[in-house]
């Protein structure tokens, strides 16, 4: 007998060699018709894996992550089935699970798929699908498994297999189809009961541009035909909420292939929504003791070779910039924190000064490549609401709860109420991957968490996740449309102050090291302008909107009232702009809604007469005749209710 351990920590005893779908069954009925994959001992196992050791076992339906993950890579093996059922020649090389669906990249030679032949493919995978064909993983040794790849002039297989241990290889099976495979399958393909190819893109091989150009065909597959048409409707929604559709709509940001790709070009109104989040912020850091500073967009490479940021960024930064002196080179900057940390190196510190809070809104570089840029939320070139807090280890613990603190007065006061905090951790099984002793890492991670649970945050661990210098606390904050994204990030710094040799002297009179945290509450200023975009479907909060309030007078003979009307406004600092042109008021009204301002003033002689405004709000229509201080008194009361305190 064997002792299996579920996750609320109950204990039960199987026959040794039961499987996961044993377990769920031993659960209930519904369980076991709806497992689609499983975890024993933190491995991903198959639901007809024989277990055969006391373990933890969790298992997964296509309501988790994990289920998903597992149904959508294995519906790319049925999609890579398809594909060669009309392509027979096709070379397959990878096809993972991805956030939404899966894709799979082919060499597909002199031929193309296009969008029409999409149907085709559906067809044929809900075909095989229907076949019930079982996942069957099973170990092959590596010399096999080149034969087999190297029969089949595959030399993209070849490659993986060449890098991989012999002992750890296995391929799938399903009805007359094998693919190299890690495992992490649903039980049979009838469980895939509805499919959509999405779109064919070009993408080269391992991402490297110098290589062969690969069609990617992406996909996304549901359990019942109700989640697909349920997640196509949402699909539509999110084009019509697209933040590079609203930008371009509401004359915010735009783009020029002169001035090159993935380089954001912000126009008035963006510029003036962009400054109000600043200026909305950085009132907020000057209450918490913030301090402002500037950096250069350049430094010596050397100074990022101090940081590490060379070694771990160098190859996806811009190239050297060099100068007329021999060996003399700079970067474009990847980051800000090196910067601030030799702005806090220009003078010793007591510890009676710290903490020390340098704030910047940083504009930082980095070379993305071109298939991987999208609108404003992947970019070369973006602004960080960067901030770098220098303390001594007995001050971690509160400034990071006050960072806490900030974080969610600015989400709060943006609408983003539904947010994970998630703790990244390093992996201890890549210890390359990161700088610094296991001791700092072991207390900055320690920090991180005391600091969530003390804060009530609802949190989850994420191993592998860190930055290379230090642990992080990730904001994932859920959209209006139910999307994930990271917003905020928190990150404990023990290693860059250990780099660059940054000291403070202690009450005992001896030269101590401080701690650094990162802090970012936007992220980036263009990310999160294109989440608050898509978030809002473009209604943002009164109190950040560009413009708040537009007036229409019926006609010329009101022109005057309306400009009375506008200079009340604005000296109650209120945004207010006239729309005197000779248009009928019905489609000044249709387009002030196109253009999203939260309220409307239609001003005519009973308007003029009375000292009166119509009001009418986007969105909802007509409110109602109000005195002019009434309706400023409205406003106020509304972008007061919007802003949290602080």
């Amino acid at each position: 007998m064997i002792k299996i351990t579920l996750p609320d920590g109950s204990v039960k005893e199987f026959e040794n060699g039961s499987t996961p779908f044993d377990v769920a069954m031993s659960i209930s009925s519904g369980l076991a018709r709806n497992i689609i994959s499983a975890k024993f001992n933190g491995n991903t196992v198959e639901t007809v894996t024989p277990l055969t050791t006391d373990g933890d076992l969790v298992l997964f339906t296509f309501d988790s992550d994990e289920g998903k993950k597992a149904f959508w890579h294995s519906s790319a093996h049925v999609l890579a089935q398809a594909i060669l059922f009309f392509h027979p020649n096709a070379k397959l090389t990878i096809g993972p699970a991805i956030d939404s669906g899966f894709y799979y990249d082919l060499d597909l030679g002199d031929e193309t798929i296009s969008e029409k032949d999409f149907k085709k493919i559906e067809d044929k995978f809900l075909e095989f699908a229907r076949g019930k064909h079982q996942f069957k993983l099973r170990e092959v040794s590596k010399a096999d498994a080149l034969d087999f790849y190297k029969k089949e002039n595959n030399e993209y297989k070849v490659e993986l297999i060449e890098n991989l241990t012999d002992g750890d290889i296995t391929f799938c099976d399903h009805a007359d189809f094998t693919d190299l495979c890690r495992g992490g399958h649903i039980p049979n393909t009838g469980i895939i009961k509805a499919v959509k190819v999405m779109s064919a893109a070009g993408a080269y091989w391992r991402g490297d541009e110098n290589n062969t150009q690969l069609t990617r065909i992406y996909g996304i597959s549901f359990p019942k035909q109700k989640l697909l048409t349920e997640y196509l409707e949402l699909l539509e929604l999110a084009k019509q909420r697209d933040h590079r559709k609203l930008g371009k709509e509401l004359e915010f940001f735009t783009f020029s292939q002169k001035v090159g790709q993935g380089l954001p070009l912000w126009l008035p109104k963006g510029t003036a929504l962009r400054n109000r989040l600043e200026d909305f912020l950085k009132t907020a850091q000057k209450k918490a003791g913030y301090e402002m500073v500037i950096t250069p967009h350049i430094g010596q490479k050397e100074l990022y070779v101090t940081s590490g940021h060379y070694e771990k960024y160098g190859e996806d930064s811009f190239q050297p910039i060099k100068t007329p002196k021999m060996d003399e080179e700079f970067l474009l900057k990847p980051m800000n924190c090196p910067h601030h940390c030799e702005i806090y190196n220009h003078r010793p510190y007591s510890y009676k000064e710290l903490p020390k809070r340098f704030a910047e809104f940083g504009t930082v570089y980095r070379y993305e490549q071109s298939g991987e840029l999208h609108g404003m939320t992947r970019v070369r070139c973006f602004t960080q609401d960067d901030a770098h807090i220098f303390c001594t280890p007995d001050q971690l613990d509160q400034e990071f709860k006050e960072v806490i603190d900030l974080v969610l007065y600015v989400f709060g006061s943006l609408g983003f109420e539904d947010f994970t905090a998630q703790v990244s951790l390093r992996d201890p099984e890549k210890p390359e991957k990161y700088i610094g002793s296991t001791e700092n890492w072991d207390k900055a991670e320690k920090a991180i968490i005391n600091a969530a649970q003390e804060k009530g945050l609802n949190y989850v661990v994420e191993t592998g996740e860190a930055a290379f210098y230090g642990p992080k606390l990730d904001f994932m904050v859920k959209d209006a449309l139910g999307r994930s994204w990271q917003l905020g990030t928190i990150q404990v710094d023990y290693n860059l102050p250990e780099r660059f040799e940054l000291t403070y002297k202690g009450s005992d009179n001896a030269e101590h090291r401080p701690v650094m945290i990162h802090r970012a509450p936007f992220g980036s200023m263009e990310r999160f302008i294109a989440v608050l975009l898509e978030h809002t479907g473009g209604n943002f909060p009164l109190w950040l909107t560009p413009d708040q309030v537009i007036i229409l007078p019926i006609s010329e003979k009101y022109q005057k009232y309306a400009e009375k009307v506008s200079d009340v406004l604005e000296n109650s600092e209120i945004r207010a702009l006239i729309d005197d042109r000779s248009e009928k008021t019905g489609r000044k009204i249709r387009d002030a809604e196109v253009k999203k301002i939260p309220y409307m003033i239609i001003v005519g002689e009973n308007e003029e007469g009375n000292g009166t405004v119509s009001v009418r709000k986007h969105g909802e229509g007509d409110k109602g005749t109000y005195t002019i201080e009434d309706f400023i008194s409205l406003m106020q009361e509304e972008i007061k209710s919007t802003i949290k305190q602080f």
